[in-house]
């Protein structure tokens, strides 16, 4: 697949930030001296934690160098790390893994947390964010569109690139196992967009991708034309014309003991 478009995904800064800030809120550490900032994208999760954690050392990684070019842009201070997060292991125990919006890219979630759960410090936390909304019409049109004939043969895996989230009773007894006090949540935002070919634009940088990647120019276009005819039908335009996109996410800090 393509290398991420940091562009693309900034369109929507403020939106896509605002669950870290709220995914930070809930984070208990007062002063923790290592935090690791793991999927850390084009750096708008690592600014919030340098501002919250001046005195921490810092060290975001992600594996796409678009993301990571962007970030050190913007954040030239900082430690940013090109890796692989499915197998990153830290040098040292950190007090802080923050995850916002990047381990619903990563399988076997029953594995995966107690893993970074345990490679914590004693008292540290792992704050994790993940989009719940692959039930939602914006995702659900995705695949719906993938098995129509034109783009059946060459998207039949695009719908296993995301994997499907655990419920709360799973995360729970997940990290409850990994010796962990877990706090869990989930927040639905309301985003207003100019029309609906504002929630092609915010998709396209994230869950449209698996979609897009195997897909010639042409069919491409082709693709998006069907989708966004299908998001018109399933997404009510307001007076004005605005369309509301109901954006579920899932949040969970679990503290190790």
């Amino acid at each position: 697949m393509a290398d991420w478009d940091a562009g693309q995904y900034l369109k929507f800064a403020d939106e896509r930030t605002r669950p870290a800030s709220d995914l930070l809120g809930r984070v208990p550490l007062v002063s923790p001296a290592r935090v690791v900032d793991l999927g850390c994208g084009p750096g708008n999760s690592t600014a919030l934690l340098a501002a919250r954690f001046p005195d921490a050392a810092i060290t975001a990684l992600d594996s796409s160098p678009a993301m990571l070019e962007e970030a050190r842009r913007t954040l030239p201070g900082l430690t940013f790390v090109e890796a692989d997060l499915a197998a990153w292991e830290p040098d040292a125990a950190p007090d802080l893994i923050f995850a916002n919006a990047v381990l619903q890219w990563l399988p076997d979630h029953a594995v995966l947390l107690p893993r970074l759960a345990g490679v914590l410090a004693p008292g540290g936390c792992l704050a994790v964010q993940m989009p719940d909304n692959l039930d939602e019409p914006s995702h659900r049109l995705m695949r719906e569109v993938a098995a129509e004939a034109p783009f059946r043969a060459a998207l039949a895996g695009a719908a296993g690139a995301r994997t499907t989230l655990g419920t709360f009773q799973d995360y729970d007894t997940w990290l409850s196992r990994a010796g962990c006090t877990v706090d869990l949540w989930r927040t639905t935002y309301v985003h207003p967009l100019p029309d609906h070919h504002g929630i092609v634009e915010w998709v396209r940088a994230t869950g449209l991708r698996p979609f897009l990647a195997p897909l010639s120019p042409e069919q491409q276009a082709a693709y998006l034309a069907r989708y966004e005819a299908a998001l018109r039908e399933a997404y009510p335009a307001q007076g004005d014309g605005r369309v509301l996109l109901p954006f579920p996410r899932l949040f969970l800090v679990a503290r190790r003991a």
